[in-house]
């Protein structure tokens, strides 16, 4: 009879200690998941409680070194002053409506600094944006600049394509100072004209999976425990043989 070869005692330290270190791991980052997912939850709730509140005043010059992306995204806002219709730049969309353009125009304030405002979509690079100048007070979602294009796509300002709504860099082309380092996607018109940009179709949306992810990780857990176990268990019923 052959005798049962077994694993050293140091051989099943180090075992021991790999598969604790495993399921330690596992256990970790799903637990770090759920919380995610917690954070995750919260945020959507601010973003929608920001997006459907009253507006308020744009930003002032004195708070843009303080905006970020948690605390100011989405904001209902409300800002008044001057449309440069005619230094507008079209950036390409792909909205619910279908591909396009956003027209973003600069809207300069009483205090002559710059907003630009998302004033909406059009189908068509030839429907124009508008020339000369126009008073407004326009409503909206406050967004932050969106750096450097898309992930296939850098922004060309030389040739005057754009992918992304990076205000800084569309300023720059546009020889405008003194911007805000955010953009205003305008409300819906309750009373919307043909030919005219349309607006209100900004879509707010995260990515939620975190629930799915922490299962993953709970899941290798157990299937680590599970054929540890069935080795254990083979391994002894071998001894006893």
């Amino acid at each position: 009879m052959n005798k049962a070869r077994t694993a050293s005692p140091r051989a099943r330290l180090f075992w021991a200690a790999g598969i604790s270190l495993a399921c330690a791991v596992f256990l970790a980052l799903g637990t770090w998941q759920l919380f995610r997912m917690q954070w995750k939850h919260e945020l959507i709730e601010r973003v929608n409680q920001r997006a459907h509140a009253a507006p308020v005043s744009a930003p002032a010059p004195s708070d843009w070194p303080s905006l970020t992306a948690d605390n100011a995204e989405y904001r209902h806002v409300q800002v008044s002053g001057t449309l440069l219709l005619d230094r507008s730049t079209l950036v390409q969309a792909s909205t619910q409506l279908g591909p396009g353009f956003w027209v973003m125009t600069p809207l300069q304030t009483a205090a002559g600094d710059i907003v630009f405002v998302n004033r909406g979509y059009i189908a068509d690079r030839k429907a124009g944006t508008g020339t000369g100048t126009a008073r407004a007070v326009l409503t909206g979602l406050l967004r932050m600049s969106q750096q450097d294009g898309d992930l296939l796509r850098k922004n060309d300002a030389a040739g005057q394509r754009w992918y992304s709504r990076d205000v800084q860099a569309i300023a720059a082309a546009s020889g405008l100072a003194k911007v805000a380092p955010y953009f205003i996607d305008a409300d819906a018109s309750p009373a919307p004209q043909a030919g005219q940009p349309v607006g209100g179709l900004t879509v707010i949306a995260f990515r939620d999976n975190h629930l799915v992810y922490a299962l993953t990780w709970y899941a290798l857990a157990l299937m680590i425990i599970g054929r540890t176990w069935q080795i254990t268990r083979k391994t002894r019923r071998n001894l006893a043989e």
